[in-house]
């Protein structure tokens, strides 16, 4: 199985693609990074955002999208961009789940990664993507035990 997993903070969404097949997990390579949304307040944005997102799910096989939940209200509530961006990614064909910062941690206690981060071909700011793709992951592989 093929997990993407999205990072939303302002106008930009950071992904990590993730499979897990045969007992191994893998990082394939991606093209892209992340997408960044400039004129949010466009619906030409949104919808250049909404076709160039769920190309790359295609193109790479995705099976399902994990996104990081935000607060919705109070001191670290997340913009309004990143809403309208998570709604995007949410009208798709492909199951789309969000996980909370706390259940990530959770199980990344549980089940740490059994690699260093800085080994994979990954780039720093990508780091909270994979963390919220194997974490989901490691949710559907132990739900089944």
């Amino acid at each position: 199985m093929r997990v993407c997993g999205v990072e939303l903070k302002g106008g930009e969404a950071v992904i990590c693609l993730l499979s897990y097949e045969g007992e191994t997990f893998n990082v394939p390579d991606c093209r892209q990074r992340s997408f960044t949304v400039t004129h949010s307040a466009k619906a030409e944005s949104i919808r250049e955002f909404h076709f160039a997102f769920h190309k790359l799910l295609q193109d790479y096989k995705v099976d399902e999208v994990v996104i990081i939940e935000r607060e919705q209200k109070g001191k670290l509530a997340g913009s309004a961009t990143s809403f309208k961006l998570e709604a995007a990614i949410q009208i798709s064909e492909l199951p789309v789940h969000s996980m909370s910062p706390l259940a990530i941690k959770e199980q990344l206690k549980r089940n740490p990664p059994q690699v260093d981060f800085d080994g994979l071909d990954l780039k720093r700011f990508q780091q909270p993507a994979f963390e919220v793709a194997f974490a989901y992951q490691n949710t559907l592989i132990y739900q089944k035990d």
